[in-house]
């Protein structure tokens, strides 16, 4: 009777832990799914409306990322951006001492380098490749520091200082308006401002025996500025308070402003710069003759910036695309460009169909939308495109359920699952494949809202806030604030009939029939 009954009961635990696994199984099917071995599933492709959107001044103010220098698109246009930003001390300073003399001031914002095609050879010495710069590796600008006299406010009176105060790609007047005096950047070596160029050249200083081990500097911009100028604005203000707190230094300084222009009949490039790591190294020595001592005052990049983004000589194409979206039938071409540029909206299952799809009760395995590259239409695929894109919920501003993957990494390779990542196939076209399973899902059995879709460059993938739109429309005042991060852009085929089957965009649904 005993073991009877003992039976029963592991009959019964393995039957229960069984049809569990098999739920589970059918739950997650598809979700390590890469490429396009579907085996078995039965595949619809959903026809999808995608038109073209302009996307106007928009809020850049406290990006992470920042773009400086100018780009030559040939596709899109010119797109120049400057920056301004504030100073904070590192520390405050109450006294100088006895007779201080600045003896050098200098300028430093590390760049990103590719750290794994850093080299080193035998005798120590490093070869480095630069990441994010664009346009011509061997391009020049004229770059001009000032200092600035706008005061960049936290908060907004319009709102009784209550809400952030807002800037914008379009302000770059207002800030160039603000400069004081001559550029800090004046020194007889062009390469720091009238030939300024992004060098990939790291510093070294050697040993000395006993003393010191040999210090490695990754590339960095370097600039030595004023020393003059920098000794009555800082080192002899501190008698009169000036650098007694960040709250009165901020108000007495305000900040500087990186102006760009183009140098000469050189090409030129833009770099994506963390100017939060940048700062100003004030050094200076003090005390009497026989003794004098080495000081130096540190000046952090750290406060409120803003990205000023000027777009000009816009290409014909580009415009036309922009101004004359049909949202109705669709664009035959996607202008997706990042900054204040422009997007598509997507809208699914415009034709009814997924009506259909619910009536047939089809269990979804996976479902894809993939955007291929129009290098037809690209002046150049070989020139940088966006290496990443974003696909996004426009109706609500937000994410859809698939990007949470699961997956982790860098801002440039997580939620890889999911997608938007700049593919190349075998026959060298390029495509951005992206991941709707559970949006599809939801659709079907959540009887989810339908809602439009957005699609974006971004700079980084894990930064899914919103920008606000300086001037709003009706049904559209927001964009992820990382696509205004990232000024490059792609032009990708539309879901118009004119395009080939092929590379004409589409929901493709892979599912397998309920018994």
């Amino acid at each position: 009777m005993y073991s009877n009954s003992f039976f029963k009961k592991v009959l019964l635990i393995f039957s229960v832990v069984l049809i569990s696994s098999c739920d589970k199984d059918f739950n997650s099917i598809g979700s390590d799914i890469v490429g396009d071995n579907h085996f078995d599933f039965e595949k619809y492709t959903s026809d999808i409306v995608a038109y073209n959107q302009k996307i106007t001044a928009i809020q850049s103010s406290n990006q992470e990322i920042n773009p400086l220098g100018i780009l030559d698109n040939p596709d899109f246009g010119t797109t120049t951006a400057n920056f301004v930003t504030q100073l904070s001390l590192s520390s405050v300073v109450t006294s100088a001492g006895v007779n201080p003399v600045v003896e050098s001031v200098v300028l430093s914002i590390p760049y990103y380098i590719d750290a794994t095609q850093t080299v080193t050879d035998t005798e120590g010495k490093r070869t480095y490749v630069l990441d994010s710069i664009y346009g011509d590796e061997a391009g020049k600008l004229k770059l001009s520091v000032f200092r600035s006299n706008y005061y960049l406010r936290s908060l907004d009176p319009v709102s009784d200082f209550v809400n952030s105060q807002l800037y914008y790609t379009d302000q770059n007047s207002l800030f160039s308006s603000a400069k004081v005096g001559e550029r800090l950047n004046n020194a007889t070596d062009k390469a720091e401002n009238d030939e300024f160029f992004f060098d990939k050249s790291g510093f070294f200083v050697a040993a000395v025996a006993t003393v010191s081990e040999a210090v490695y500097t990754t590339p960095e911009m370097r600039l030595n500025l004023n020393k003059d100028y920098f000794q009555s604005t800082i080192v002899d203000a501190i008698a009169s308070g000036k650098l007694a707190s960040n709250d009165v230094f901020t108000e007495y300084f305000r900040g500087l402003y990186f102006q760009v222009e183009k140098s000469g009949a050189s090409a030129s490039n833009l770099a994506m710069l963390n100017f939060a790591a940048g700062k100003i190294t004030v050094n200076y020595k003090n005390g009497e003759d026989a003794a004098r001592v080495d000081n130096s005052i540190v000046l952090n990049m750290i406060g409120n910036k803003v990205s000023l983004l000027e777009q000009t000589d816009t290409k014909m194409g580009y415009t036309n695309a922009i101004n004359n979206a049909d949202s109705s039938l669709g664009d035959s071409k996607l202008y997706v460009k990042g900054g204040e540029g422009s997007m598509a909206i997507l809208k699914l299952f415009d034709k009814g169909d997924l009506a259909t799809i619910k009536t047939n009760n089809w269990l979804v395995n996976e479902a894809n939308i993939i955007f291929h590259v129009d290098k037809t239409s690209l002046t150049s695929a070989d020139k940088a495109q966006p290496q990443r894109l974003y696909l996004y919920d426009f109706t609500n501003n937000t994410y859809i359920i698939d990007y949470f993957d699961g997956t982790t990494g860098t801002t440039k390779a997580s939620k890889n699952i999911y997608g938007g990542i700049l593919t190349k196939d075998a026959d060298d076209e390029y495509y951005y494949k992206f991941r709707v399973t559970n949006h599809i899902r939801n659709l079907i059995s959540k009887d989810s809202t339908n809602v439009k879709l957005g699609l974006v460059v971004t700079e980084n993938i894990l930064n899914i806030t919103n920008a606000k739109l300086k001037t709003a429309s009706t049904n559209f005042t927001k964009a992820p604030v990382s696509s205004v991060m990232n000024p490059l852009g792609t032009i990708l085929y539309g879901s118009t009939a004119g395009v080939e089957d092929k590379k004409r965009l589409k929901l493709e649904i892979y599912y397998t029939k309920p018994n």
